[in-house]
């Protein structure tokens, strides 16, 4: 979990990391996020002397922004989690306003207005992360669907023959393409039960053929899933984040002419990484946090 306090201008002015601890259950992971919201409200006020204007909180899954409700997280385990009831309750500010988003359209959100889409009227913003997942930005906002689940490309199948995802279909594209799979990948093609995507790419770099098989088979399927995605959406930019975008060209360039080679009639997007970093969740929790307060100023 990353957190921070965020200001009008966007300047971070307090940054924090927490364990996830999904490995110890659903409650566990809402009663962590409760516990850091909470202590990052208390950062706030110690570090200026008041209490934050409006909260921001993005958590993965299907999210139901108007009702604050975190539906389903594969990956967590949760369903149905009343979060932003739960939030206002924990810091015991029932006037402060609490805008739960999905975090990878938030960072999406993010990326759009401030960062590598910043200025552009339609975009697809992808992380490939433990997961995948896209956020399609229209005109400098995100696009959330009828309900709360737009851009989850990465349960588009691309190997119908593949392995059962935790979606409860086969062969999705977080099982082949995202930061995760390809660790595993690796891991099971080198031998070493630690390795981790990073790896992954710097073996590629050094010429190993193991390596670059396990690469191109993530390429491929991840030029499959986003073909898709273009063909769908047609958006003027594709921005590439999460944990696989740090491989930088390693990544992008085979990317680009998988997706060029696959493309037909659809026009080709241009594809560039995400610039925002792993701040781009917290920026973009930020932007919703003041996008709620400048609504009740305008209402």
């Amino acid at each position: 979990m990353k957190g921070a306090l965020v200001g009008a201008d966007h300047s971070l002015s307090h940054q924090a990391r927490r364990p996830t601890a999904r490995d110890d259950g659903p409650r566990a992971v809402v009663d962590g996020v409760l516990a850091f919201a909470a202590e990052l409200w208390e950062a706030g006020i110690e570090r200026h002397g008041t209490e934050p204007a409006a909260v921001g909180l993005a958590v993965p899954g299907i999210v139901d922004e108007a009702e604050g409700t975190a539906v389903y997280s594969a990956n967590l385990g949760w369903r149905d989690v009343p979060l932003r009831e739960l939030l206002a309750k924990r810091l015991d500010a029932p006037a402060t306003p609490v805008a739960l988003g999905h975090d990878v359209r938030t960072g999406g959100l993010a990326e759009g207005r401030i960062g590598a889409g910043a200025g552009v009227d339609r975009f697809l913003f992808v992380a490939l992360g433990t997961g995948i997942a896209g956020a399609i930005g229209i005109d400098g906002r995100v696009e959330p669907g009828a309900h709360g689940g737009a851009g989850e490309i990465g349960h588009i199948t691309v190997r119908p023959d593949g392995p059962a995802c935790g979606c409860g279909r086969r062969g999705c594209l977080e099982l082949f393409a995202s930061a995760a799979a390809v660790g595993r990948a690796w891991a099971d093609a080198c031998g070493d039960p630690g390795a981790t995507a990073a790896d992954a790419a710097a073996a590629v770099v050094s010429g190993d053929a193991r390596a670059a098989a396990v690469w191109h088979e993530a390429v491929d399927a991840l030029a499959e899933g986003l073909v898709t995605a273009l063909t769908l959406l047609d958006p003027r930019v594709l921005i590439v984040g999460g944990g696989l975008a740090e491989a930088g060209e390693t990544l992008f360039a085979p990317l680009r002419e998988a997706v060029r080679a696959k493309v037909t009639f659809q026009q080709l997007p241009t594809i560039v990484p995400a610039a925002l970093g792993d701040a781009a969740g917290c920026l973009g929790a930020g932007l919703l946090a003041w996008d709620l307060l400048s609504a009740e100023v305008s209402s």
